[in-house]
């Protein structure tokens, strides 16, 4: 997902900059060994990574810090991902200019720190909202089912899920 919005941006003729664990070879972006590095590097953050330990509430003060006042968070990856309290404080104080939320935290609910803020936009999670990707998920959740029943096991398992198949 990552590097299908990385080849979208390009279009609008923005530099790319991202960071992960490791750089990955062959990928013309700018990568960063921190997320605060990259917030810092970068006016517009946009985060897509998966639910994980390591991944909780990475957005925090520091980053927004980091991203500066100029700073916009994008987020359609995870709630999990920022730390909501932090984000409000930020938008309210000044210390990012605005924030685009697809996600939260407790979904569906949204913080109320963040319901009467002008500077963020708040959306249910519709970042897969198209007719085409809709298709694809039906498409996936009967391949998986097929699987599940030929095989005991899923194409795409979801590792917070903690079900396995027994036997007999």
């Amino acid at each position: 997902i990552g590097m299908a919005t990385a080849r979208r941006l390009e279009g609008f003729g923005l530099d790319i900059a991202y960071h992960t664990r490791q750089p990955r070879e062959g990928i013309p972006y700018t990568y960063h060994s921190s997320l605060t590095a990259l917030a810092q590097a970068v006016d517009i953050l946009i985060a897509i990574v998966p639910k994980t330990p390591e991944t909780h509430r990475t957005i925090n003060a520091d980053v927004l810090k980091a991203l500066g006042s100029n700073g916009v968070l994008i987020n359609v990856g995870r709630g999990w991902t920022v730390d909501e309290a932090a984000l409000a404080a930020a938008l309210k104080n000044g210390v990012i200019a605005a924030a685009g939320l697809d996600v939260f935290y407790d979904e569906p609910n949204v913080p109320d720190g963040l319901l009467d803020l002008p500077n963020v936009s708040l959306l249910p999670h519709v970042a897969s909202a198209s007719v085409a990707t809709r298709d694809a998920m039906a498409d996936l959740v009967v391949d998986n089912l097929i699987a599940w029943f030929d095989r005991g096991q899923a194409l795409t398992p979801v590792p917070e899920t903690p079900f396995t198949r027994k036997s007999g």
